[in-house]
Formats: structure tokens, C-alpha cells, sequence
């Protein structure tokens, strides 16, 4: 029997991101030789990650850069700082 789950599997994310990145650089203008080209990630790294979803962080992170959306990624990974210091707001406790 099969198993199904409402969880994605990294592979299904992968192949999401790769699809979003390649709609931002078509609404920005860019084709694929231009935005390796302002970006730095070669051309063959950028195909491969519009077709599979596999590229490196380093070169994901110019391509986000190049496409203004570094920050967006960034507020992704600030969130757990963010939450930690709501937590530590909520939990203080008054000295008797």
C-alpha cells in the first residue's frame, strides 16, 4: 500500500524553488545568459538548477541577490531569533 504525506520531501521543495527563481528572472527582464552573467554563476549552473533544482547555496544566494530577493531568504532564517526573543519577553519573571 501506498504512503502519502502532506509533508514534501526535500527533492518536491527543490524543484519548487528552482520553479519561482526561474518566473523571478522571466518578471525581471533577464534571460538566462544575462542573469549569469550579473550574477557570476555560470551559465550551465543556472540551467541545471532551473531544470533540476540543484545548485550550490553560494550561487543560489548572488542569484537571489541579482533578483532583490536576498533579504526575503535572510527574514527566513531570522524568524527562529525573532521568536526566540518574543519567548524570552513572555517567560521573564519578576524577582521577589
Amino acid at each position: 500500500m501506498a504512503s502519502y504525506s502532506i509533508i514534501k520531501q526535500p527533492s518536491e521543495v527543490m524543484t519548487e524553488i528552482a520553479v519561482k527563481v526561474r518566473n523571478l528572472r522571466k518578471e525581471s527582464g533577464y534571460s538566462q545568459v544575462e542573469l549569469a552573467d550579473r550574477s557570476g554563476v555560470s551559465l550551465g549552473s543556472l540551467k541545471r538548477f532551473e531544470q533540476t533544482g540543484q545548485i550550490s547555496l553560494e550561487s543560489f544566494l548572488k542569484l537571489l541577490h541579482i533578483l532583490k530577493r536576498l533579504e526575503e531568504f535572510n527574514s527566513i532564517l531570522n524568524l527562529n531569533d525573532e521568536l526566540k526573543n518574543a519567548e524570552h519577553l513572555f517567560s521573564f519573571k519578576f524577582k521577589k
